[in-house]
């Protein structure tokens, strides 16, 4: 019996019937549609819609397993790639074995992007791709929860309550500790929900869930089994900065913040086609772990996704516009501003973009940019 048949990835046996309900699903072709010919597909839907359909069957004609799935994603990443950065860079490479599984804990700053663009540099590198941790509160729509699963993503129940979620969680790591055994590579973020302020911190009780799937050991030494590698994910460009300073704001000024059916396929699709810039992927050491105590352990996580992290000019920009606003001093970061040449490109980028957004944004806007300076440089 396969007790994890629920939330595993589907395997190769299983893809082709999939693939096959989704290429009818009118929903997902619509989304394909708008992918490809975004401008096209607003004035003639159906007809887009039918173009989506026979590129897709075209594309999907030979798919037969996960692998040949996967590469018929790594053409919609390339295209993703060339469309919306300026530059992919990566790190760290040469602290991971080939031939060993690891559990990926890095920032989280878009919902698919940020395992995507990991995956898509261990595809490239030739090391195993990764089984990509997702909510089940995005996956509200039968097609996501099928193509998500198509490309090697398990399924975290949140959405259960008091035993049931504990059983679930204990299940899920379980999971995790069996792909890690077979060494197979996994992804997780740091915390549940993007960082929407710019401050990546990660959550210790995800560090007990990860404990629970080997209790016959102490916390430290289960954790130790999955050999964590931290990765820091830095956009120049957040796709969904304007998103984000929304629902901060709206959070900010009401106390709460009503998400309707469609804010997270929104943001998917914007994390998707927005513009990005420059996109670094750092990865950092295999945790050494000593002790049991999960705060210590995020501290760790924590440190190294920081010292990883590339600045880009918009968070220097950001900072100094705060600092002229009154909003922050400069004096806690020394030199460190000063020295940074900036680019008439770059001011000229940060100018535009902050004014195509409500002014009232513009605090929050600003903060997620400054952030990681802020936080980086703290003395």
């Amino acid at each position: 019996m396969d007790k994890f048949a629920d939330i595993r990835p589907y395997q190769d046996h299983e893809i082709r019937s999939v693939l096959d309900k989704l290429i009818t699903n009118p929903e997902f072709l619509s989304s394909i549609a708008t992918f490809y010919f975004p401008h096209l597909t607003r004035m003639f839907p159906r007809l887009m819609t039918s173009a989506a359909r026979r590129k897709l069957q075209k594309q999907l004609k030979l798919v037969c397993n996960v692998k040949t799935m996967q590469d018929v994603i790594a053409i919609y990443m390339d295209k993703m790639i060339l469309d919306t950065t300026t530059k992919l860079t990566h790190s760290g490479l040469e602290n991971l074995a080939e031939d060993r599984g690891y559990l990926f804990i890095s920032n989280h700053r878009d919902i698919t992007m940020d395992p995507a663009f990991v995956n898509y540099i261990l595809y490239h590198a030739g090391y195993e791709t990764l089984q990509i941790a997702i909510g089940d509160n995005l996956l509200k729509k039968p097609f996501v929860t099928d193509l998500m699963r198509l490309n090697k993503s398990f399924i975290v129940k949140r959405s259960l309550k008091g035993r049931e979620l504990l059983k679930s969680l204990n299940l899920l790591s379980q999971y995790i500790h069996h792909c890690i055994n077979n060494e197979h590579n996994v992804w997780i973020a740091q915390r549940e929900g993007r960082a929407k302020d710019g401050i990546d911190k990660t959550d210790p009780t995800l560090l007990k869930m990860l404990a629970m799937g080997n209790r016959e050991l102490s916390l430290g030494n289960s954790l130790k089994e999955l050999r964590i590698v931290p990765v820091a994910i830095s956009y120049e460009y957040d796709a969904c900065d304007e998103l984000k300073a929304e629902e901060l704001y709206t959070l900010e000024q009401t106390g709460s913040f009503m998400k309707t059916d469609r804010s997270d396929i929104h943001s998917i699709v914007t994390g998707m086609i927005g513009f990005k810039g420059q996109v670094d992927v750092a990865f950092g050491s295999a945790l050494y772990i000593t002790d049991d105590d999960p705060d210590e352990i995020a501290a760790e996580i924590d440190r190294q996704i920081l010292q990883n992290y590339k600045l880009h000019d918009i968070n220097f920009l950001a900072v100094k516009r705060l600092e002229q606003e009154g909003l922050i001093s400069l004096n806690r970061f020394g030199n460190r501003i000063a020295e940074r040449e900036i680019s008439d490109v770059s001011q000229e980028k940060f100018e535009k973009r902050l004014n195509a957004i409500d002014p009232s944004l513009h605090r929050h806007f600003l903060f997620s940019y400054a952030n990681p300076v802020i936080t980086k440089y703290k003395t």
